[in-house]
């Protein structure tokens, strides 16, 4: 797949923090997404006396406050403690969605309805971290995604329904730049293949990476410690660095 450039700008957090507004605004754009006093109430209330409370108070605090934050939440929704959410009302959470402790969750690359999205009975485990630079990252239902992964969507992220994806995975990112003369490669921006595209009932094991623009076909398997760096079949069974098949499921 040919390589596309990407809109990505590596210096989003130096801008958002040190442009000429207040310190209230720049607060508000960056960890609320909106600058209205009604939405800064409601996360400085949520997350001043339910993100870091303890125990079954804790519990139950975030339970009836944290929907409240989301663009779109539906019913039954758990959230562990210390949390950090960037533009939860960016976010839309399906019924039955579990964010363990620790998860970092960040819309702040977002622009439409939809582009931060987190399907029904889906588990997020501990210290997760769920961040989209720019376009989208969609997780399906049911899906299971193993604690201290990152997902990082540059030229977006989608996975599908019934998805085991192992700890300390890492999709996406991009590469940067490096032409010679044309100033330092950090702000020289990024270069992307496009979205990283996983099918329904896919088992990523644990330590994978999944590079930008590879497509993973439904039913297949991705050994532990594997870097995938082009598409994979239905069904097959990949393993190694880069990945390559070994066999199909039987």
């Amino acid at each position: 797949m040919e390589s596309q450039r990407s809109a990505v700008r590596k210096d989003y957090v130096v801008d958002a923090l040190s442009d000429d507004g207040s310190a209230l605004r720049k607060y508000q754009r960056f960890f609320i997404g909106d600058e209205g006093w009604r939405s800064l109430l409601k996360y400085e209330f949520a997350m001043f006396f339910a993100a870091g409370t303890r125990g079954a108070l804790g519990f139950f605090l975030r339970k009836h406050l944290f929907p409240g934050l989301f663009g779109e939440a539906g019913r039954g929704l758990n959230f562990g403690r210390d949390i950090s959410l960037r533009c939860p009302g960016r976010m839309t959470l399906g019924d039955n969605v579990t964010i363990d402790d620790g998860c970092a969750l960040d819309a702040r690359g977002t622009t439409a309805p939809g582009d931060f999205s987190i399907g029904a009975r889906t588990l997020i485990a501990r210290d997760t971290v769920l961040l989209v630079k720019s376009n989208y990252l969609r997780i399906g239902s049911d899906c299971s995604i193993g604690s201290q992964c990152n997902l990082s969507g540059v030229s977006g992220i989608e996975i599908g329904d019934h998805c085991i994806i192992a700890g300390q995975c890492y999709f996406g990112g991009g590469r940067y730049k490096m032409a010679l003369g044309q100033g330092p490669m950090v702000l020289q921006g990024l270069e992307t293949k496009g979205p990283v595209k996983l099918g329904n009932d896919v088992w990523v094991g644990a330590h994978v990476s999944v590079l930008d623009g590879v497509t993973v076909g439904d039913g297949a398997v991705i050994a532990a410690g594997s870097v995938v760096t082009s598409d994979v079949a239905e069904n097959a069974i990949v393993a190694g660095v880069p990945a390559r098949q070994v066999r199909l499921r039987s």
